[in-house]
């Protein structure tokens, strides 16, 4: 059967990039997947491990060959990147472009380059490279579409077919919007955790801080360890949106600490919290049904997540998603995922019957 794209482009090989072109190899969407990138030693490995067919250091004639190209640079350099291929490009190929703000380079690229319609996967990781690139992770993801009133719509069906070919869900947003919540749900909780950790590193208890850290912080400050220029032209590119977050997160802080001093408007503060979290989709980058949690703590000994499954088996409980949390020298503690209520009841019945911990 013929694939569904002819040559593709892929225009900055790093995660997310390499993520996208080992997703259309694995699923034989490309005849043929060429790459470019300004660092030599990228295309090197996008070689190496099989991301490209063949590597550009150089734009030039070969854009024209392409049917589809991907901007995948970092999100700072997209428009001057869609300016420069803007030449080369066949008018009838197809443009997408997957950085996590697209206001501007919306705005920009759809009058630049033929047939574009901005994207955005929500998938990543803190782990940046394409050596870190793996098609898994777009399947299930929610890849947003930006299109506007000037999108043609040879690329809304076009952009459409490749997110769904990838195994994602397309949702259509306007760009503006769109910055508006990423940053939310995205920017903001990277300068927390910026924020966290510079009140650790300088704080005159600095290092007894850092022994007493515990799971929970390493978790809410874990997207500090992706890539600091990467992450800072992002929030730097969605500033505007992102200085919005920061004066509604002021207020939201502003009343908490108010209610430090009424414990029980507090407590219902904390339970809506929990609600809240409680009902997001338990799995990362999928749009599923909501689902049940429960949190098992288990010593560091082997066979423990066999004596669970095997437990809940027998007494007919099924678990939908499963999720190591932390693992130290004496115990750690593992989270699970149950479809209903019901079933969530039941799992705790019987763990606590042979004598586990459950939250």
């Amino acid at each position: 059967m013929k694939p569904l794209f002819g040559k593709v482009g892929i225009f900055g090989v790093g995660l997310l990039g390499g993520s996208v072109a080992l997703g259309l190899k694995e699923r034989f969407l490309a005849e043929e997947i060429h790459a470019y990138d300004q660092d030599p030693e990228a295309l090197e490995k996008a070689l190496f491990l099989g991301v490209a067919d063949r590597v550009h250091p150089q734009l030039g004639p070969w854009v024209g060959e392409l049917e589809l190209g991907i901007l995948a640079a970092p999100v700072g350099a997209l428009v001057d990147l869609g300016r420069r291929l803007a030449p080369f490009a066949h008018p009838d190929s197809l443009w997408t472009d997957v950085g996590s703000v697209k206001a501007r380079v919306v705005g920009d690229l759809e009058g630049t380059l033929p047939h574009f319609l901005g994207s955005h996967p929500m998938a990543g990781s803190e782990r940046a490279g394409v050596e870190n690139a793996h098609a898994g992770l777009l399947h299930n993801a929610i890849w947003v579409l930006t299109p506007t009133p000037r999108t043609s719509p040879k690329a809304r069906e076009g952009i459409k077919k490749l997110v769904e070919a990838l195994g994602a869900y397309p949702l259509e947003i306007p760009p503006e919007l769109h910055d508006r919540l990423v940053a939310r749900i995205s920017h903001l909780p990277y300068l927390l955790a910026v924020a966290l950790n510079r009140l650790v590193a300088h704080s005159p208890h600095r290092d007894l801080l850092m022994f007493l850290a515990a799971g929970g912080f390493r978790d809410l400050t874990r997207v500090a360890s992706g890539s600091p220029r990467m992450s800072r032209d992002m929030v730097v590119e969605n500033r505007e949106a992102l200085k919005e977050a920061i004066y509604e997160l002021r207020g939201v802080l502003g009343e908490l600490e108010e209610l430090l001093d009424q414990p029980e408007a507090l407590l219902r503060a904390a339970e809506e919290a929990k609600r809240t979290r409680d009902s997001l989709p338990i799995v990362r980058r999928s749009l599923l049904p909501e689902m049940h949690d429960l949190v098992v703590q288990v010593p560091d000994r082997p066979g423990q997540i066999a004596r669970i499954a095997t437990a809940l088996g027998e007494a007919g409980v099924n678990i939908k998603d499963i999720e190591v949390l932390t693992i130290r020298e004496e115990a750690g503690a593992i989270r699970l995922g149950f479809a209903s209520r019901e079933e969530r009841e039941r799992a705790r019945e019987v763990l606590s019957r042979v004598g586990y911990r459950v939250s």
